[in-house]
């Protein structure tokens, strides 16, 4: 945090790289729109481990379809926070078409605005390899996170190939630009940010879980977190 006599402290940025906000989430929000079949899949795999009335944390949940999904799927309580308001708007507006409860908010994972032992489940999508402090956002997680409750990191892993992108992208039902910028995008910029498992490892002995599991995919790694 940087500080100006005379002016207000200006916040920590909480994500690397440049905001998406405006049309950059909009563009975002409609490539991702064309794999709800998978935030399907991953929604009702989150799902089969919970109890009737849990409440959910999604961290950075961009446009909200998992959110969305989960807020399906039974009386679960779901909760959204994401640091971009661009995001929180088109979220609200889509559960809102899909005539569910989720709700969104403003906010950053390094500082979560809500009680300790508050979530049965906190998730966070494609979106973790992004916060600039990511040792802090895991002991908030920690800290929100209901004894006994888990917390489920999905993301790029740092060793995904130029092959395993490709196929993924062709998988997505993307087609022309769309398809060879998000290439680009993952190729150039995300697989940069993204992290081992070593580094998660090294994270994670910084905050009170301690330890994790791993479960990988094609170019995704899924950490599990138990507090």
């Amino acid at each position: 945090m940087t500080t100006t006599v005379g002016a207000e402290p200006r916040p920590r940025k909480g994500y690397k790289g440049l905001g998406m906000e405006g049309g950059v989430a909009r563009w975002y929000a409609r490539i991702t729109s064309k794999s709800r079949d998978r935030f399907r899949e991953e929604a009702r795999a989150l799902a089969a481990a919970l109890a009737h009335g849990a409440r959910i944390l999604e961290v950075a949940p961009g446009p909200g379809y998992l959110a969305i999904e989960l807020a399906k799927l039974g009386d679960y309580d779901v909760v959204g926070l994401d640091i971009r308001r661009t995001f929180v708007a088109l979220a609200t507006e889509n559960a809102s078409k899909e005539g569910v409860a989720a709700t969104f908010q403003q906010g950053d994972a390094a500082a979560l605005p809500f009680e300790p032992d508050s979530f049965d489940l906190v998730v966070c999508r494609a979106a973790f390899k992004n916060f600039s402090a990511p040792v802090l956002a895991l002991i908030e997680m920690h800290r929100v996170l209901k004894p006994g409750g888990k917390a489920i990191i999905l993301d790029l892993r740092r060793d995904a190939t130029t092959n395993d992108i490709a196929a993924e992208v062709a998988q997505s039902r993307l087609s022309g630009w769309d398809a060879l910028i998000t290439r680009l995008t993952f190729k150039h910029m995300l697989l940069k940010r993204a992290h081992s498992k070593e580094s998660f490892r090294r994270m994670v002995t910084q905050s009170p879980f301690q330890s994790c599991s791993f479960r990988e995919e094609r170019i995704a790694l899924e950490v599990t977190l138990d507090k």
